[in-house]
């Protein structure tokens, strides 16, 4: 798949347009090819080629945490990744955000018991669009989940790629978890779902209460695991984007100048303009 073929499709999936192009089209469709890739002794990353997201698992005594469960017809093949790793129950999903890509298997799994949790936002977006596996557990700000002595730390920082957006964050084990507020590799930076309550100019603040965090490693919404330098560069690109779509509103620019700007400077395709371009110019005025 090339890059342009990435940025369209994770625009779709981010964007809230998911659904049709899921029913149509392979992604959703099609149950992704995994692999697990080591990060810890006791973490792991359930991984494909971008979309859909990754997929972290912590592994314990008493059973296993998972962060994200991609799209439905993903649940069997997450499963046989899981039991490759361990005998014992998967016991809680933590949901990033709503989109089908992380979310997905969320009935699935609670029809094997297993405890759903999401933020207040990302929950009612779930209800919003009418999606299931619905969280029966949220949050506002901060939460733990403890299980066989080892604890995933919650935290909603703010608005970015979603209102909803959640990191998990790993404390023993130096690692998080940061869902579509940061993706790595092809990805394009900014994937703004306007509909979902995302936001261009609140992102860098965001991303810069979730760098505070002590951490080493970092599981992206998508693409391979990297660092805290990597995150941090994102953060840098979330700013340029912001600065420089001010300032073309400010030198009063049209919406057709500012867009040929962001399709050669910030590489954006035909999707990422029709679902980003008009709600970051209302922000920046």
């Amino acid at each position: 798949m090339n890059a342009l073929a990435r940025v369209s499709l994770a625009i779709l999936l981010s964007g809230g347009l998911w659904v049709a192009y899921a029913h149509g089209q392979a992604f959703g469709t099609q149950a992704a090819k995994l692999t697990t890739v080591k990060v810890k002794d006791d973490l792991f990353v359930i991984h494909n080629d971008f979309v859909p997201g990754n997929t972290t698992a912590l592994i314990t005594n008493q059973g296993v945490v998972l962060v994200d469960d991609k799209f439905e017809i993903d649940h069997d093949g997450i499963i046989a990744e899981v039991k490759k790793l361990t005998n014992q129950p998967i016991k809680y999903v933590i949901n990033t955000h709503h989109h089908a890509d992380h979310s997905g298997g969320n009935a699935k799994l609670q029809a094997m018991n297993v405890q759903a949790i999401a933020s207040e936002q990302a929950r009612q977006n779930m209800v919003d669009g009418k999606l299931s596996g619905l969280p029966a557990m949220v949050f506002e700000h901060h939460a733990h989940v403890y299980l066989g002595g080892k604890n995933v730390e919650l935290y909603h920082f703010g608005r970015a790629h979603t209102n909803g957006d959640v990191v998990a964050y790993f404390p023993a084990q130096r690692t998080l978890a940061a869902g579509d507020m940061f993706t790595f590799g092809d990805a394009t930076p900014e994937l703004i779902d306007y509909s979902g309550g995302g936001s261009a100019k609140e992102w860098t603040s965001t991303l810069d209460s979730a760098l505070q965090l002590d951490f080493d490693a970092v599981v992206p919404g998508h693409g391979v695991v990297t660092t805290k330098a990597e995150m941090r560069k994102y953060r840098d690109s979330t700013l340029a984007l912001r600065n420089r779509i001010h300032g073309l509103i400010v030198e009063k620019k049209s919406r057709a100048d500012i867009e040929k700007v962001m399709r050669s400077e910030f590489h954006w395709a035909d999707l990422h303009v029709s679902l980003s371009l008009d709600g970051a110019i209302a922000e920046m005025q």
